[in-house]
Order: C-alpha cells, then structure tokens, then sequence
C-alpha cells in the first residue's frame, strides 16, 4: 500500500513541477475526439514542443495546490488533457483553440500563463496574437523603416546634385 502512495507522491511532485516550469499550461476537455484526432493533436502539439498529458484530477488538485495555483480545482472535471509548454506562451494556445474551431469536441477549459490562472476568453486572445517569430519580424520590419526613408533621401539628393552638376557642365 505504502508503494502505491509513494508512487502518486512522485506523480504529483512531477506535474507540480510541469505546473511551476511551464509558461503556458492549458487545461481542456477532449470528450468526443476519436484516437485519430486525439493522435493528431498531440502531433501538432509535440511537434511545437508542447507536452500533452492526461492525470488524474486528484493528483491535479493535490500538485496545483502544490505549486500554489489557486481556482484551478473547479475547472478539474471530467476527463482532462492539459498542455504544459516551457518555452513559447503563444504557441499552444493557438495550436488548441484552432484544433478546437475545427473540432467542436474539443472544449479549452482554463489556462494557467506564467503561474496566474486565465480565463477561456484570455486564452483565445492569447491565441489571436502572433508567433514570437512574427513578432520579432514585425519589430525589426519597424526599426528597418527609417533606415530604409533615410538612404532613400540620401539617394535622391545625391541624384539631384548629380543632375544639377550635369546641367552646370552643358552650360
């Protein structure tokens, strides 16, 4: 018996642990999906390195209490799959809430973004911004801008001076 609590001690201790290091953790609802759905979720999920994962709710409760994330036991109903992602807030939130447009099944529940808990709403919103990717371009395509408006002048007073000189000579 002893074992057997030991062994949902350390699974709790894991997903407390995913809970604290994840930037991004998604909590939905995947009653209704096929095995094939399900597989390719997970595909484009694992493939923008994000965990898929389904635990159970009490060991949820119990690592979510754990890591002192506080409302998320109301939304632990039913069977659940949460997303974890380290790295990149967007990207699963996006990847889910596409998946769930396309299948209807699938129901975003809650979201936990750097450790506070989030509304479906805010994670949708998540979801509509871009990729840090695109980000990124957007900011550069920014400061790229007035460089580009300034060896522009550059080139046209140079033309006119060019011009300019070309006249005096033919006088």
């Amino acid at each position: 018996m002893s074992k057997i609590i030991e062994m949902k001690q350390q699974k709790v201790d894991e997903i407390a642990e995913q809970l604290k290091n994840s930037v991004s953790t998604i909590v939905v609802d995947y009653r209704g999906l096929d095995v094939a759905e399900v597989t390719e979720l997970r595909k484009q999920l694992r493939d923008a390195g994000v965990q898929f994962k389904v635990y159970k709710n009490t060991l949820v409760r119990r690592a979510a209490e754990k890591a002192e994330i506080e409302g998320l036991d109301e939304f632990l109903t039913g069977p659940n799959a949460i997303a974890f992602s380290n790295e990149e807030v967007v990207t699963p939130a996006k990847i889910l809430n596409d998946f769930a447009k396309e299948h209807e099944a699938l129901e975003i529940k809650t979201g936990v973004i750097e450790g506070t808990l989030t509304s479906v709403e805010d994670v949708k919103a998540i979801a509509s911004l871009p990729s840090r990717e695109g980000l990124i371009s957007m900011v550069l395509s920014v400061l790229q801008a007035p460089v580009r408006n300034f060896a522009y002048a550059v080139k046209a007073v140079g033309e006119q001076k060019e011009s300019g000189s070309e006249e005096e000579a033919a006088e």
